[in-house]
């Protein structure tokens, strides 16, 4: 595989950001929502690996369950998969 490009990179964190974001917005309302912090860490030494990590603070009186960060972290390696895939298609 083809070594990712920085702006590549950069396009691949915000689809997962935004497809993580979107997940968690279906499953709670806004306003549940403190604090979201969200991180993707990419190091292509031996091919690609990717870490996402979701740190989601919830309105104390939100139903959402303890695995909401983990799902959302999930759909997001999920999407950088399409997009690194949409990439390998393409070139």
């Amino acid at each position: 595989m083809k070594t990712l490009t920085d702006s590549e990179l950069e396009e691949i964190s915000e689809a997962a950001a935004v497809a993580a974001e979107n997940y968690i917005f279906s499953k709670v309302s806004k306003k549940e929502v403190l604090d979201l912090e969200l991180r993707v860490e990419f190091n292509q030494d031996e091919g690609l690996d990717v870490d996402v990590e979701i740190e989601l603070f919830l309105d104390e009186l939100s139903k959402a369950g303890e695995t909401l960060a983990d799902e959302a972290a999930k759909v997001a390696l999920d999407e950088i998969d399409r997009q690194v895939e949409k990439l390998s298609e393409s070139s």
